[in-house]
């Protein structure tokens, strides 16, 4: 049985979050409150909300845990060329909040294979754009001949990224956006980018899983760290990235 949440009450352990041999592993509680406030409480304590509409809030925290290290990006030879091109060619912009709660609409409307509906409600955009107010929450987009064609949001806590979603409207267009997002956080710092839950497309781009207690140390250390300001991005932030056959530490 989960953790039915009034709006003051605490979370509770991660620990108790639903097994691996249950229908929902990784699941902690349920509530009807999405303020930002709460979520910044889930954040830090490494829980995150998925939902469907006509459901309450579902609060997550799965083990192992999905995290990509910024450095360790998967750039083929043939999306090297795509980024190259990106450096040299003015049609391209890379853009840092431009219009963040239009990537969230685009991450929310665009058909994704398998998925039937989106859990980027009303009250999810509501929320994280009272984040983004704050300075709480990014987007990266990639925008082709003044149309922005993908793009990605997250939660940035000190110097821990939690990533959402992605979405894209022309080839490449989000990885674009998520080879922008890694070159910037390592350039800054960041060792790691929260990826939720385990999939094989998130493998294929160098994500890898770890256990939860690992990264829940890291969060408590990273998310007390000083917050990166200005969120500000020049495309020539990707140039080392597109030097070498594979992406250099940073």
């Amino acid at each position: 049985m989960i953790a039915w949440l009034d709006p003051h009450d605490p979370f509770p352990p991660v620990e108790r979050a639903l097994g691996p041999a249950t229908e929902a592993p990784g699941l902690l509680a349920a509530s009807r409150d999405l303020s930002p406030q709460r979520l910044l409480l889930a954040y830090r304590q490494g829980i995150f909300p998925w939902y469907s509409v006509g459901q309450p809030v579902l609060w997550w925290s799965t083990d192992p845990r999905m995290v990509l290290a910024p450095q360790a990006l998967k750039i083929s030879a043939t999306f090297r060329k795509t980024l190259r091109r990106v450096l040299r060619d003015p049609d391209w912009e890379i853009r840092v909040d431009d219009d963040f709660l239009a990537v969230m609409r685009a991450c929310a409307l665009t058909p994704r294979e398998g998925q039937d509906g989106t859990w980027i409600t009303r009250e999810i955009i509501a929320a994280y754009g009272e984040l983004h107010s704050n300075g709480m929450a990014h987007s990266v987009e990639t925008w082709y001949r003044g149309t922005r064609v993908g793009g990605l949001y997250g939660v940035a806590l000190g110097r821990m990224f939690y990533g959402e979603s992605m979405f894209a409207h022309r080839t490449d267009a989000s990885k674009i956006a998520l080879a922008a997002l890694c070159a910037f956080l390592g350039n800054h710092g960041v060792p790691m980018i929260d990826c939720q839950q385990e999939t094989d497309h998130l493998a294929s781009l160098g994500a890898r899983p770890i256990a939860r207690a690992e990264f829940l140390a890291h969060v408590r250390n990273a998310s007390a760290q000083p917050a990166i300001t200005p969120w500000w991005f020049d495309k020539s932030v990707l140039e080392r990235w597109t030097a070498t056959p594979a992406a250099p530490a940073v």
